[in-house]
């Protein structure tokens, strides 16, 4: 691949500008880097969750994972290029089904928790939202692969259902929600 850096520091983007994979410089709030920083910050959770007492599968799952958001990263930093293809996107529903399918059906809203591992979960699922909600809005002004989004999406459905495996697997529980008007 590409350059490696030698120098982490070059102060190039002292002034608020930095460079895509194109060669081209944007400034540091560009939506495009909003959108490639915010999946930055996804991988780093998932990593956070990947330091939690696991079973194979999920930690497997996970770990695919952060290699293709490294993928969907490195696109986002490049116009133009596509690394993102569609199968990664039935990868995500082959997992989603799979973990799903020994949990119970949801009758109620679930509060992030349960469990250490559960809740660092709930932290990747929302942070995989706001990537997905970033990617979005870059998609309003630049062309954007359409699989990008339907994996961001998929992927914060499938960390809300590992949520709920390892809350069960740690002996926790699903921390259930409970309106104002029926808490004492």
């Amino acid at each position: 691949m590409g350059n490696r850096l030698s120098k982490i520091y070059t102060r190039t983007g002292d002034k608020g500008t930095t460079g895509l994979g194109d060669g081209s410089r944007v400034d540091k709030d560009s939506l495009r880097v909003e959108a490639y920083g915010t999946v930055d910050e996804l991988n780093s959770a998932v990593g956070l969750v990947l330091c939690s007492d696991l079973p194979d599968a999920v930690r497997d799952c996970l770990t695919r994972i952060q290699h293709e958001l490294f993928d969907l990263g490195g696109e986002l930093c490049m116009p133009g290029v596509t690394l993102i293809p569609e199968n990664y996107v039935d990868g995500l529903e082959r997992d989603l089904d799979g973990f799903n399918e020994d949990l119970p059906p949801l009758k109620d809203f679930i509060l992030p928790g349960g469990s250490e591992s559960a809740a660092r979960c709930h932290l990747a699922r929302t942070t995989a939202r706001r990537a997905e909600r970033r990617v979005v809005s870059l998609a309003h002004n630049e062309v954007v692969n359409e699989a990008t989004i339907r994996y961001l999406n998929r992927l914060s459905d499938l960390l809300f259902v590992i949520a709920r495996v390892l809350a069960r697997r740690e002996g926790g529980s699903e921390v259930l929600w409970v309106h104002g008007d029926q808490r004492q």
